[in-house]
């Protein structure tokens, strides 16, 4: 089969395709409760997309917005590993494949993708979004418990998928994620319920052997001190007429929260720093708040530090710090 690369543009087009005639009233009530279910603090033991109504929902309005984060999730990792790329990938939870469509994004389609899920109709609806784009089986399977990945699978992704679990599962899935693959990339809302999922699962992958690859610096504690504040990141994703269909708002795009982790049991150069807030960019000098192997400080860069001061005025929240140097 000769995929073609997977971008937001065609994920947006085969949305469209797929999703025509969609009625916007009905799939506007099913966002607002999903919305509810993603954000929200209650698990649940039952597939949170129910029906094609649902998943048409879903994907009209959260899959661009998923493939985003996790575009940006497995790309950080793929940045602490530039020489390494999966061979195959298990999408866990993955319903209608948007991290699929990242991951396929991010290495050139290379990947034997699997993606695992209990509802049926997200993955169908995933399967006709991805024909013709990336190659992957889709397989109808119970997250919980009693979930056994194949050995050796190099990456595993798990985004969105903490927060509908119960706590015993989710410690269950991620240790079986941490058995079976060579990396995990764990994906949550960018909410502080999210960033302590992550924490939890964090802690797994390091007590389990793993090396933090991103967005953190090393693998030690998180110096966020429980409570006073929580570590989340932004992906600007753009509005299609479809999306806005489905929940109105009159901006051309809005900006995704997320909290990730990424960890391999291979060697890995995390960044030296990351930056955790939008920087402030003030005449002369720009304010950066960084998380580094110290903890957290923040750094005052000006015009004095030359071509490093255009570099800090073009970085992004999320972004390493510092940037590779320019070449020219």
């Amino acid at each position: 089969m000769n995929v073609s690369a997977p971008t937001a543009d065609t994920l947006r087009a085969a949305l469209a395709a797929v999703l025509d005639g969609l009625p916007p009233r009905q799939a506007a009530q099913a966002v607002d409760r999903l919305i509810a279910n993603y954000r929200g603090t209650t698990p649940t033991d039952v597939p949170v997309l129910r029906d094609r109504s649902d998943v048409a929902a879903y994907a009209a309005y959260r899959m661009p917005a998923t493939f985003e984060a996790v575009r940006a999730a497995v790309g950080a990792l793929a940045d602490a590993a530039p020489d390494w790329a999966p061979r195959t990938h298990i999408d866990l939870g993955g319903g209608t494949g948007a991290a699929s469509w990242a991951v396929a994004e991010t290495w050139d389609g290379a990947a034997r993708t699997t993606v695992l899920d209990w509802a049926e109709p997200a993955l169908k609806l995933g399967a006709e979004l991805a024909r013709g784009v990336f190659e992957a089986e889709w397989r109808r399977e119970r997250i919980g418990t009693s979930l056994k990945l194949a050995d050796d699978t190099d990456l595993v992704t798990v985004s969105y998928v903490l927060n509908e679990l119960t706590e015993a599962d989710r410690a269950t899935l991620v240790a079986e994620a941490a058995r079976a693959a060579r990396a995990v990339v764990i994906v949550e809302p960018g909410t502080p319920d999210g960033y302590e999922r992550i924490i939890a699962a964090r802690t797994l992958l390091v007590e389990a052997g793993f090396t933090v690859a991103a967005p953190c610096p090393h693998s030690g504690a998180c110096p966020i001190v429980p409570g006073t504040d929580w570590c989340h990141f932004a992906a600007r994703v753009s509005r299609s007429s479809l999306h806005r269909k489905v929940k109105g708002g009159s901006l051309p795009y809005e900006d995704e929260k997320y909290a990730y982790v990424a960890a391999t049991r291979f060697p890995v150069t995390p960044a030296p720093a990351r930056i955790t807030r939008r920087p402030q960019i003030r005449k002369g000098q720009v304010l950066l708040d960084l998380c580094g192997p110290d903890g957290l400080g923040r750094e005052t860069v000006t015009k004095r530090h030359g071509p490093l001061y255009k570099q800090a005025r073009d970085i992004d929240w999320g972004d390493a710090w510092p940037p590779e140097p320019d070449e020219d």
